[in-house]
């Protein structure tokens, strides 16, 4: 039987580049693990697809997950539902696999409630006028709605503490390449190996 896959999750204050590392760490990445997509009621951006980026949903549709008790995690941030599907996570962790979900602060905190056993990782911006430059640069918001993402910014990053790790998101190679030092370094560590050894001398 295979052992318990970890969970890693990265998160962070809207526009600091969680989807960019994480695009980048499928492309790049010599650690292995499996995405999970997450779920949103927000619209399709240029560029993004169905099932690859997010499942793109209706809020009746998300809701409904919701009620069925689909949901590993899910917020409401700047009027739209992001969130977790359960059932591929647990399914994955069960096979020994490691999944990462990308995902807001608040839906992060949902996760360390329930799996407080993963990886949580918090992407942080150089400084904030960086992240107003990188929103407003993606083209996507108006001024009030940019305004508004900066203030819940603020309020996300003095959230850092609840996580297990910090990474400046500066240069996203050196953003990727201290994500998978986390993860190698999390895979040695002697509560997560500790039951193997046990075994090994017949203490279990």
């Amino acid at each position: 039987m295979s052992s318990k896959g970890m969970l890693i999750v990265l998160s962070g204050p809207s526009g600091v580049g969680k989807g960019t590392v994480r695009k980048a760490m499928l492309e790049t990445s010599t650690v292995k693990f499996d995405y999970s997509v997450s779920m949103t009621t927000r619209n399709m951006r240029p560029g993004e697809q169905d099932g690859v980026d997010y499942y793109f949903r209706t809020n009746e549709q998300f809701e409904n997950e919701i009620k069925n008790g689909g949901m590993l995690e899910y917020a409401k941030y700047v009027d739209h539902y992001y969130g977790t599907p359960l059932k591929y996570v647990q399914q994955k962790l069960d096979a020994g696999i490691d999944v990462l979900l990308e995902i807001e602060v608040n839906g992060a905190m949902q996760v360390r409630e329930k799996m407080p056993n993963g990886v949580f990782i918090f992407l942080t911006p150089p400084d904030l006028p960086s992240l107003r430059s990188r929103i407003t640069h993606r083209g996507t918001d108006d001024q009030k709605t940019i305004d508004k993402r900066m203030e819940q910014a603020k309020k996300e990053i003095a959230m850092m503490s609840n996580y297990d790790y910090a990474v400046v998101n500066d240069k996203i190679p050196n953003a990727v390449k201290n994500i998978e030092g986390i993860i190698r370094s999390e895979h040695l560590s002697v509560p997560r190996v500790i039951d193997k050894y046990k075994k090994i001398i017949g203490e279990d």
